[in-house]
């Protein structure tokens, strides 16, 4: 398992040749909640963007993605659904249980690499709220309901 942030940034790898793609950018997330591929930034001038699709990746390590072959990426041609902090981005967003219940606001996602399930949400009730009690992580099993100004889940446990 492991959270959005912990791998923005990291270098995309091509194994059989070792040449770097590029980096993590962002995430592209379905409309049903599911993690379809990364977004990678290439170039340091010219920013190029590409994608590569969740089960193209051989293996998340902690310091770079591993790929197959270049042959997988994809020049991105139009926007994910969502993402996470691009276009259409879901950071910030208001996270409410099924209940009603106002969870936080949207600050990272936990997801299993092999399958791109999102298992958890990471939570923000304010700067001074997340030095004083921490952020808070709600685990669910089913997929969110994404709409335009607020995301809901069906919580494990709060």
């Amino acid at each position: 398992m492991r959270t959005f942030s912990l791998l923005k940034g990291l270098p995309v790898i091509v194994k059989s040749s070792g040449n770097k793609i590029g980096d993590v950018y962002d995430i592209s997330i379905s409309n049903n909640g599911m993690v379809k591929g990364l977004l990678i930034k290439k170039g340091a001038l010219f920013k190029k963007m590409l994608f590569i699709d969740i089960q193209n990746i051989t293996s998340f390590g902690q310091d770079g993605v591993m790929i197959e072959d270049s042959s997988k990426v994809e020049t991105l041609k139009n926007s994910a659904d969502y993402t996470f902090d691009s276009s259409h981005k879901l950071t910030g967003k208001i996270l409410m249980s099924s209940k009603g219940e106002k969870l936080g606001l949207l600050e990272d996602v936990y997801f299993q690499e092999e399958l791109g399930t999102i298992v958890g949400y990471e939570c923000s009730d304010g700067f001074f709220s997340d030095i004083t009690e921490g952020k808070r992580v709600i685990k669910t099993n089913e997929p969110p309901t994404i709409g335009k100004d607020t995301i809901i889940v069906n919580v494990n446990e709060v």
